[in-house]
């Protein structure tokens, strides 16, 4: 069985969803340190000035604490000013009417408690809904794992039945790949390059903003621009 465990981030860009449509098992491994400044609680989009904005959903300032441990302020207005934003960024985008109410009901309908749960709500919705995925998902907290780091994480794939490990390139600085190798997990490394450009509404062409770039513009064609280009 192939594996992906990656850390839920919030709204993530194409390659995280391109991750999870590779595997067979996708587990949120939410059972680790918060770090600040990082995909975990924001992402970009390119907003109607032709520059691109950040969206942080406002966490506090503890990192002594798990991302599954992180608690939202819902009082702090932060969901209505992200859809002020998406929504002045992209209602004349050619596929915003398609997928304004989901935005709508995240944002305006929704009161979010964990971070944890509101990333693992978008990222699953917008995988099986919009992009067409079948991978299942799971949380890490539902299996056994033990240690720190590469240790850990291949205590949890064990756990999970996993014989074939897919990782973002970044893990090489830490990922222990010999010991994966003895527990019969062989470790693939994704490769992110090449992805086709597509028609933002800004120029120059920016990949790396989150999903939702990329459902404003081409809608149902998405998954083409992820991974059906290359055939």
């Amino acid at each position: 069985m192939r594996v992906a465990a990656i850390q839920s981030n919030y709204i993530p860009w194409k390659g995280y969803f391109d991750i999870i449509n590779d595997v067979d098992l996708f587990i949120f491994h939410d059972d680790l340190q918060y770090t600040k400044q990082d995909w975990r609680n924001r992402n970009k989009i390119y907003t109607m000035h032709g520059a691109l904005s950040w969206l942080t959903v406002p966490c506090g300032i503890n990192t002594d604490r798990m991302i599954c441990e992180v608690i939202l302020n819902n009082n702090s207005k932060w969901a209505q000013k992200h859809w002020n934003v998406i929504r002045q960024a992209y209602y004349k985008a050619p596929y915003y009417n398609k997928y304004k109410s989901f935005f709508e009901y995240v944002y305006l309908e929704c009161k979010w408690e964990y971070l944890s749960e509101l990333n693992q709500f978008l990222i699953k919705h917008i995988a099986t809904e919009f992009l067409g995925i079948r991978t299942e998902f799971s949380d890490s907290r539902c299996f056994f794992s033990s240690g720190k780091k590469s240790e850990k994480l291949l205590s949890l794939l064990v756990s999970a039945g996993c014989n074939e490990y897919l990782s973002g390139p970044a893990a090489r600085a830490y990922l222990d790949e010999p010991a994966f190798q003895a527990s019969g997990i062989r470790v693939v490394w994704k490769d992110y390059s090449g992805y086709p450009e597509y028609q933002q509404m800004w120029q120059p062409f920016e990949s790396n903003v989150s999903i939702i770039d990329l459902l404003m513009n081409v809608g149902e064609e998405a998954p083409y621009y992820i991974w059906g280009w290359r055939g």
